[in-house]
């Protein structure tokens, strides 16, 4: 239940690859900001600090502007999705706060939530593949958020994302990886007054919706762009085509 793709997307032109990994995803980042989807310091250092390479499968192209598939009919989602998420969500993702990944599929976005809210914040990735939770722990294990993710200020649970995690509500920032036909309820009483957050809503037609909850507990939501998610539904109806 992860990320799939917006219909914006581009890819990178694989030439540039000829330096180490971390070099590689350096000048990943680097495009993403002449694309404008990195459009701050903070969003590029975080890119930077964790490698893609390590969330995607060995064989693809981790470095390609576009989504990868990660098992289980889910995906990695390109790097300019995350890249706008990341931007959308900056304000709140600030140290010491907390931050929901709802479809946390291979765990990338979710290390860069917990490297931006710090050891003092909390960055909960929630998937209902146990199989993917597996997989993105040993994901992080590897990354630079390997030392938040031991310390217990990043965690990783096999639950309905629909549902949430109120185990760490409030959240300052929730971030959905699929895109769901209205949003749930649960996550909106979950989003801490001041909160943001960030979901695809539609089937076949699809909006990224920024959804900012008021300080009286009222919502204003608006569209940000048009995409394309894997939906937000059941274990076994995402497991049905595998």
């Amino acid at each position: 239940m992860d990320e799939e793709e917006a219909t914006r997307g581009e890819t990178f032109d694989p030439q540039f690859w000829t330096q180490g990994s971390l070099d590689k995803n350096k000048a990943l980042v680097e495009y993403l900001k002449q694309y404008g989807a990195v459009r701050s310091d903070k969003v590029a250092e975080v890119m930077e600090s964790i490698d893609r390479a390590l969330f995607v499968a060995e064989g693809l192209t981790p470095y390609t502007d576009s989504p990868m598939p990660i098992g289980y009919n889910a995906t990695i989602s390109a790097p300019h999705m995350h890249a706008t998420c990341l931007e959308l969500l900056n304000d709140h993702l600030q140290p010491g706060m907390h931050a929901l990944d709802v479809g946390s599929g291979s765990g990338y976005l979710t290390a860069c939530f917990a490297m931006m809210v710090g050891p003092e914040g909390r960055a909960v990735g929630i998937e209902h593949i146990p199989e993917l939770v597996a997989a993105s722990t040993e994901n992080v294990q590897r990354s630079a958020a390997a030392q938040l993710l031991k310390d217990g200020s990043l965690s990783f649970h096999v639950a309905d994302g629909r549902l949430g995690w109120p185990d760490e509500a409030p959240y300052d920032a929730i971030h959905v990886g699929a895109a769901a036909p209205e949003i749930p309820q649960p996550l909106v009483d979950q989003l801490k007054p001041g909160g943001r957050m960030v979901i695809p809503v539609g089937s076949y037609f699809q909006d990224l919706q920024v959804v900012d909850k008021n300080a009286n507990g009222s919502v204003t939501v608006r569209n940000d762009a048009s995409v394309r998610y894997v939906p937000l539904t059941s274990r076994s109806a995402q497991l049905q085509d595998s």
